[in-house]
């Protein structure tokens, strides 16, 4: 495998136990190269992908503490990637939820389309929580008003790829998008600079204990989060009405 000079596997990871090896090993049989931003995990997966990345070149592993959330996580390795030369970094959860297999699709649309983000658009199957899959249609029709229904699938889910330069100015400007807001604010900000969604279906799979699963989502904690978010982004979507809606005048025209 030829490994990319521009685009990159970026895997924020907390805490995953030792599923985060098997999404390791199944990026980098897709990919080249694949980073992991260890975002103060006291499990001790770091020691062991520290120890998978002295075996293999194109595996990175970067260690931040102490634990500052996803959106910090991404934020370290887009920095980091940019200083490297890449231009764009589809990121992924290390607790093996999401299709590593499709990894190369969502890279050559986003080649095709660098200009765009490619948001992976979930498709779920029995083991998802109802509640979770009835809950993120609310956060999606947010997102939609909130960008005047540019063309958003699915805010919430973490599979995509991002252009890096756009998300990293957008996150520098201001301090929010660090922890669980960090994917459905990123897309919304994104929309409002010009970057259009590119939306591709891909499969997601909620892993229970015995199979390794680990979630760190806290109904409670969580959606208070993602509504003080929501007022924020309507606050700013006041602020940018009139421009948002020249542009959608203009991409009709």
């Amino acid at each position: 495998m030829t490994p990319s000079t521009t685009h990159l596997v970026l895997i924020p990871s907390y805490n995953p136990g030792t599923q985060v090896y098997e999404t390791v090993r199944a990026a980098r049989a897709r990919w080249a190269p694949v980073w992991v931003v260890v975002d103060g995990s006291t499990d001790g997966t770091a020691e062991g992908l520290q120890a998978l990345a002295e075996q293999d070149a194109q595996l990175r592993v970067i260690v931040q503490t102490p634990n500052q959330g996803k959106g910090a996580a991404v934020l370290l390795g887009i920095t980091e990637a940019r200083r490297a030369g890449f231009t764009h970094a589809l990121c992924m959860d290390s607790d093996g939820q999401h299709p590593a297999d499709l990894i190369e699709r969502f890279m050559t649309t986003s080649r095709a389309r660098p200009d765009a983000m490619v948001l992976g658009v979930p498709v779920f199957d029995a083991s998802a929580p109802a509640l979770r899959v009835k809950g993120r249609k609310i956060s999606n029709w947010w997102a939609n008003l909130e960008t005047l229904w540019v063309g958003i699938g699915d805010s919430l889910y973490g599979f995509r790829v991002y252009p890096i330069e756009p998300l990293r100015a957008i996150m520098r400007r201001q301090r929010w998008m660090r922890r669980f807001d960090f994917d459905p604010e990123a897309v919304v900000r994104l929309a409002w600079a010009g970057v259009r969604p590119v939306n591709v279906p891909a499969p997601v799979k909620y892993l229970s204990q015995a199979e390794g699963g680990v979630s760190h989502f806290n109904y409670f904690r969580d959606n208070r989060l993602l509504t003080w978010m929501h007022v924020r982004l309507m606050v700013g979507f006041g602020l940018r009405l009139p421009g948002l809606l020249l542009q959608r005048l203009t991409r009709r025209g």
